[in-house]
């Protein structure tokens, strides 16, 4: 027999968890179950990014990028101190490289004014005392970036989700949804659930859930690879905290850059390549159903005929450490090829619209019986809690 829930939340991730917990906090006593399909939760993006608290910076002001990530910063440096979880404000220079840049980094400063965020336009002096191996002609200062482990914050949202009630269930994939009446019915392969309300965060499975339900998902996601190297230990010196080129406004990636991590260890990356499999994580990942779903999809197409130079080159940088080094190299050019080691990569669930653009920024379907969150990229970890927030007030308006 099916047990009589609440709430389904679909998707172990950061914001599967957030939302859980968000929603508890609001509406003590409701029941919910959140479905992970991994043996443990945060397996896919959420455990596999570089742990930036993001400032805020780069986002269209007004969007839900970047009105939830000055508030989900926040609210998850909050989240931290009050559980005890690790993490660092550091800052991050992001730098221009030629006068050809400059321009768009003074536009990228008044974005970030108008965002609310504290930074700042900097010399190339000023940039050498922060950065001393950085190149670079001037570059914004943005004190207010930091570093943290999410894993360690699922953790303990997990854990707050269990003192309040809630049950996670790993290892649980939502195969089937029925509907009942104005009621919900999910099948699992160990046991079945019938839920007044579903919550979608299934990330790189987001799209099919949405379908699965009953939907109609306005982008289907198409899944890039994020690959990475490390610095070798003796060679961390070279990058003290974050350092970012100026992005490309025609492309949603920042490019590659060094990160350290709050668990230690400098990031550099990533180069982002179609992904053969929506879970492939190492260039032999394939799986032919994501792969056929990819390259017949007319927006897949559209998309790549526009970018094809830009893929090109991310393509080559895959294949050639040493082309990975070269673009390395014109943020830090003492970096060589024998101070880099692999890293594990990630796979960014982008959703692209059927006109082939990628769509840029948070997007949530509702119907009456669901909430579907369709497209969370970057900053979607550092704004969870807020994401979570809204989501689950959606989710209370529907049980009233």
């Amino acid at each position: 027999m099916a047990a009589q829930i609440d709430v389904l939340v679909v998707g172990g991730g950061i914001l599967g968890l957030a939302t859980s917990h968000c929603l508890l906090a609001r509406r003590p006593g409701t029941s919910i179950v959140v479905l992970e399909k991994e043996p443990a939760i945060a397996r896919h993006q959420t455990g596999r990014n570089s742990g930036v608290l993001h400032s805020g910076i780069y986002y269209k002001p007004g969007s839900l990028k970047a009105t939830n990530c000055r508030v989900g910063k926040s609210a998850m440096e909050r989240f931290c101190a009050e559980e005890g979880i690790p993490y660092e404000i550091c800052g991050k220079v992001i730098v221009a490289l030629g006068e050809a840049e400059r321009p768009r980094l003074e536009a990228l400063l008044a974005r970030g004014i108008a965002n609310g965020v504290r930074c700042e336009r900097i010399s190339r002096e000023r940039l050498r005392e922060l950065e001393p191996h950085a190149a670079g002609v001037e570059a914004l200062h943005v004190p207010e970036t930091g570093i943290v482990d999410y894993r360690r914050v699922c953790e303990r949202l997990a854990a707050r989700i269990a003192e309040r009630g809630g049950n996670v269930v790993t290892g649980a994939r939502a195969a089937a949804f029925s509907t009942i009446g104005n009621r919900t019915m999910v099948s699992t392969p160990a046991a079945e659930y019938d839920a007044r309300i579903v919550v979608n965060c299934a990330g790189l499975q987001s799209d099919r859930v949405t379908q699965l339900a009953g939907g109609r998902p306005p982008a289907r996601i198409v899944p890039f690879r994020g690959e990475y190297f490390e610095l070798v230990p003796e060679r961390r010196h070279l990058c003290r905290n974050l350092i970012y080129p100026v992005p490309d406004p025609a492309f949603p990636f920042l490019g590659v850059h060094f990160t350290r991590r709050i668990g230690g260890g400098v990031e550099c990356g990533p180069n982002a390549v179609l992904a053969l499999a929506r879970e492939g994580y190492t260039k032999g990942s394939v799986n032919l159903r994501d792969l056929w779903e990819t390259l017949t999809y007319g927006g897949f197409l559209r998309l790549a005929r526009k970018h094809w130079r830009t893929g090109a080159g991310e393509m080559w940088r895959s294949l050639s450490k040493r082309a990975f080094t070269r673009a390395l190299r014109r943020l830090l050019p003492e970096v060589e090829e024998r101070d880099l080691v692999p890293a594990p990569a990630g796979v960014r669930a982008q959703a692209v619209a059927p006109d082939g653009s990628m769509v840029d920024d948070f997007l949530i379907v509702e119907d009456d019986r669901a909430v579907h969150v369709n497209n969370a990229p970057s900053p979607a970890a550092t704004a969870s809690l807020e994401i979570g927030r809204l989501v689950a007030e959606k989710v209370v308006a529907r049980l009233r």
